[in-house]
């Protein structure tokens, strides 16, 4: 059975090709084949992904940031494909790597991907789109979006530490409304965070009571206030105490309803997002990620 290799050539530091014989000769030295293929374009990928034939591979290895892996997210939930999925963690931010503490050698990585343990991660879906750890609008989430590619591969997280604050001047409040059991919301907003995962953006402190297996999504509304206000409460979120603010709402739910007149897009693990009203929801168990559990 064939191991197929999704990697982005422009991921971080573009240096991962330069493992590609390295993790060839360790999977086929265990009897592994593997097929590479190089990530050019999001309609490929999915015509890739989608003629893969039902026991043709054992799993499937994504090198690459978030982003690459929600691409491929996306296309396995929507062509119906479960497949055990290996990462190799080599983006700017890797925040959904981040949660399974995987190691940040490629000989590490390689010993991870080999291994035949996995664990059960929930997927969010906003209409008929997938996030693997954030989903997210308002002034200034779409930073990733936004953040020149090389700034990225040269000062890694730091580039949207700096993109954010440069933004700061920018940003204005909308109006929302939100509706689930456990929370009905109508009001001003500065942005609103709907995390899977414990940390996005390189802020590993942004969600701390996530869990990527419980069955719900953590749900953080960063309401209006004042210029001084909102400095302070960055400077917050920087160090994980925005939990504590009165200027936030947070609760936990598997499904929600958010509409927003404002005409503002909308981030899904760093991607362009679906446009509003949005139909949120949490999707238990749907990938199998390759850890070290």
């Amino acid at each position: 059975m064939y191991v197929l290799l999704i990697y982005n050539p422009m991921a971080g530091n573009s240096l991962f090709k330069n493992y590609l014989d390295f993790i060839i000769g360790k999977f086929q030295s265990s009897g592994h084949q593997i097929i590479p293929y190089r990530v050019e374009g999001t309609e490929a990928l999915n015509n890739k992904i989608k003629a893969i034939k039902p026991n043709e591979y054992q799993r499937i290895l994504i090198a690459g940031g978030d982003g690459t892996i929600n691409q491929v997210a996306n296309s396995l939930l929507h062509n119906n494909i479960d497949l055990p999925i290996g990462i190799f963690p080599v983006g700017t931010a890797n925040d959904f790597a981040q949660y399974f503490n995987l190691p940040k050698t490629i000989r590490r990585m390689t010993e991870i991907a080999l291994s035949g343990k996995y664990t059960y991660s929930d997927v969010g879906r906003i209409n008929d789109k997938y996030f693997i750890n954030v989903a997210s609008f308002g002034s200034i989430i779409n930073v990733s979006q936004k953040t020149d590619t090389k700034a990225k591969n040269t000062l890694g997280v730091l580039a949207y530490y700096l993109k954010s604050i440069e933004e700061i001047p920018n940003i204005k409040p909308i109006f929302v409304t939100v509706e689930s059991d456990e929370c009905d919301f109508s009001g001003e907003i500065f942005f609103m965070l709907i995390m899977n995962g414990k940390s996005a953006g390189g802020f590993k402190k942004l969600a701390p009571f996530s869990s990527i297996n419980d069955g719900k999504l953590d749900i953080y509304i960063f309401k209006n206030c004042l210029a001084y206000e909102l400095f302070s409460l960055l400077l917050k979120v920087f160090n994980g105490e925005h939990i504590k603010s009165n200027h936030v709402i947070f609760f936990q739910t598997n499904k929600l309803l958010i509409d927003c007149d404002n005409n503002i897009g909308t981030d899904i693990d760093g991607e362009k997002g679906p446009d509003f009203p949005l139909m949120v929801e949490n999707l238990p168990g749907k990938l199998r990620i390759i850890a070290d559990v």
